[in-house]
């Protein structure tokens, strides 16, 4: 039987990695993070937009999958999308725990959002930009700020602002896509979008 060396464990298939995480081996452990780690990271940033509450999801998502590397069935699909599944999961309950105090979308709208950049000039740029973009929707009329807010900055569904805002489904999806593309048309109007 090949027993692989340290260094060897980034040639190991994506199962056999799990299959080492899942018994506790170290070294193939490792490996597994350090093969997974970006993905999970960068899904997990994608959906809480929260760099700290990202980290937090990825971590969760690979002590999960080591708990639960038996369970793992490589005929429902690859172990990529096994651990992605997990992450995305757990992102979501993340951000439905972060939204049970709920924020005015009006208070969002008014936040000036303090860039992270170094230089100068794309701190003054992403200022402009921001203030551009805040200017834009509050020119929206109220309803259809009030539901891009929630959809885009609260990151609830159509579903769930049609609860929220005591309206029908269809008229909560519309006010959504109806401030989505006047929000744009205003953008590419100032020329601050494509």
């Amino acid at each position: 039987m090949w027993v692989p060396h340290p260094g060897d464990h980034d040639a190991l298939s994506d199962e056999a990695l799990l299959a080492g995480l899942g018994v506790g081996e170290a070294d193939t452990g490792a490996a597994f993070v350090r093969r997974f780690q970006r993905r999970t990271f960068g899904l997990a940033l994608s959906i809480v937009s929260d760099p700290g509450l990202a980290e937090d999801v990825a971590q969760e998502a690979m002590a999960k999958a080591w708990r639960h590397a038996q369970a793992y069935d490589p005929r429902r699909g690859s172990v990529a999308t096994w651990l992605l599944t997990i992450t995305r999961n757990l992102a979501i309950d993340a951000l439905r725990l972060r939204r049970a105090q709920p924020t005015d979308p009006e208070v969002l709208v008014a936040l000036d959002v303090p860039s992270e950049a170094g230089d100068p000039v794309e701190v003054a740029t992403g200022n402009d930009d921001a203030g551009r973009i805040r200017a834009a929707i509050r020119r929206l009329p109220m309803d259809q700020r009030r539901a891009l807010v929630l959809a885009v900055f609260h990151g609830r569904t159509a579903k769930e602002i049609s609860a929220t805002e005591a309206i029908p489904l269809g008229t909560a999806k519309t006010r959504i896509r109806s401030g989505l593309l006047k929000l744009r048309a205003m953008l590419v109007e100032q020329g601050a979008a494509p």
